[in-house]
Formats: C-alpha cells, sequence, structure tokens
C-alpha cells in the first residue's frame, strides 16, 4: 500500500480531496479503490457546470473488472474536470493523488471536516476493510 498522502481528506467510499488555494477543491479516487478496481478503461465525468449534491454521484470509473460510482464528498459546482482521462483513464492507476485526479469544484456550503477521515483515519479505516 502506497503512503497517504497527508495534506488531503479522505471518505469513507474511497474518494479524497484536497483544497486549492483559490477555494476551489481538487477531487479524485484513493489508491485503495484504484488498485481493488483494477485496470481502468474508462472514465465518465460530469459536465463543467454542473452541481452536484454531497453523497451525490458525480462521475463513474470502469475497469476489466466492473464499474464504480464515484461520489461527491461535498456539495458543489464543478468547475473544472480532468479531460485527460478521456484518452488516458490509466493516469488514475499511476497517479490516483495527482495526474489522476478527477474533478474541480467550487464548495457551495465549504467543508465539513467532521465528516471526512484524516489520513491516519483512513488508514485505519482500510486497514480494517483488509482483515
Amino acid at each position: 500500500m502506497s503512503e497517504l498522502p497527508g495534506d488531503l481528506l479522505y471518505t469513507r467510499d474511497h474518494e479524497w480531496l484536497r483544497r486549492e488555494d483559490d477555494g476551489s477543491v481538487t477531487i479524485g479516487i484513493t489508491d485503495h479503490a484504484q488498485h481493488a478496481l483494477g485496470d481502468l478503461v474508462y472514465v465518465e465525468l460530469p459536465e463543467v457546470g454542473q452541481v452536484v449534491s454531497e453523497a451525490g454521484e458525480m462521475a463513474v470509473v470502469e475497469s476489466v473488472k466492473a464499474a464504480s460510482d464515484v461520489y461527491a464528498p461535498i456539495s458543489g459546482e464543478i468547475v473544472e474536470v480532468n479531460d485527460e482521462l478521456a484518452d488516458d483513464p490509466e493516469k488514475i492507476n499511476s497517479d490516483p493523488y495527482g495526474d489522476g485526479w478527477i474533478v474541480r469544484m467550487e464548495p457551495s456550503d465549504g467543508i465539513d471536516e467532521d465528516a471526512l477521515l484524516s489520513p491516519d483515519d483512513y488508514q485505519e479505516f482500510i486497514d480494517e476493510l483488509d482483515d
């Protein structure tokens, strides 16, 4: 298992989010999630301008094993999507916390950190899943 970046927050649905300097939030799926899915072959991205609700479906990732929904960890508007994933979905496999990001959102209600997991809490959560 790779080291979890310490500047991210995590969900129990295996999404991560990072606050950007401009107030937007970058979101992707965790290394644990991409590893469980296997080699990704397709990513269905939302439209820029789409408004999503916390816990609502915002994207779909498909692997050779299965398709999986990606849920919004916060409510807000999609302000950017990672268009490179259309031609190279494997970026999520090779660099889930960097070039494999999925969307950037403008939060509508801020970020409820109590509803999210710190890196240590997420590591504990996935360790329990692996037991």
